[in-house]
């Protein structure tokens, strides 16, 4: 929940005027209120534009809520489900993601699933156990083919807006198991081309060591994206 109107042309502007690396997806994901705008501005850009969220039903009785068609009326093809946050702070649980998730695909959108586990669980050392059930429920019904229309996301919770990071070596730890995961479920060509984002306090500063790691395919990035020279400097540190 960041940025009005005025603060997302000025960030996309100067995302615009940034030297971005030609072979890296670079993606924006602004309230809804601003994705008819970031879409228009951008349409001159190889830079796509996601949304934040997105319900499960096709159309109905649920007040300020948003639908997959609602979304692609004003052109955007991609959504972000199960951010930590809708997931903490809105209860979303692996089942309601499930039907997002099919939602999504029915539309023909892409889907940015994500997962991860809090700090407890990493205390308490379940935090693969956590990953693999979110990991299954929230997506495991889906087909061999829908795969093309997922980006898988790992959240670390306890690593988000709080300062501290995931080591390279505990994110490539997760990626690692969750392509395992995927192959035991589906096959070792999905798990190998399938995208895994690592986000969780990535800056520019540790975002090469990160990327460097050979399951990570790239960053969610929260707060270091609002400073458009942050969010350059991370998407050229690949």
């Amino acid at each position: 929940m960041n940025c009005d109107i005025a603060q997302t042309y000025e960030l996309l502007d100067a995302l615009k005027e940034g030297e971005l690396s030609d072979d890296v997806t670079v993606i924006v994901a602004p309230p809804f209120t601003n994705l008819q705008s970031a879409n228009q501005a951008l349409i001159d850009s190889e830079i796509l534009v996601a949304a934040q969220n997105m319900h499960q039903s096709a159309q109905g009785a649920f007040t300020g809520e948003i639908s997959a068609s609602m979304l692609k009326s004003v052109g955007v093809e991609m959504v972000i489900l199960g951010h930590s946050e809708r997931r903490a702070y809105f209860h979303e649980d692996n089942a309601l993601l499930a039907e997002k998730i099919t939602t999504a695909l029915q539309n023909n959108m892409k889907a940015i699933y994500c997962f991860g586990e809090e700090l407890e669980d990493r205390k308490a050392g379940t935090h693969f156990d956590l990953v693999e059930r979110q990991l299954k429920e929230g997506l495991f019904h889906i087909t061999k083919g829908d795969w093309k229309q997922i980006v898988l996301a790992y959240e670390p919770v306890w690593a988000i807006g709080t300062g501290e990071t995931a080591s390279p070596e505990q994110a490539q730890e997760m990626h690692a198991f969750v392509r395992k995961i995927v192959a035991e479920g589906y096959s070792e060509e999905i798990a190998n081309n399938v995208s895994i984002l690592y986000g969780g306090s990535v800056k520019p500063n540790n975002a090469s060591e990160i990327f460097g790691k050979p399951d990570v395919d790239g960053g969610l990035i929260g707060g270091a994206a609002l400073d458009a020279d942050s969010f350059v400097a991370i998407v050229n540190a690949f």
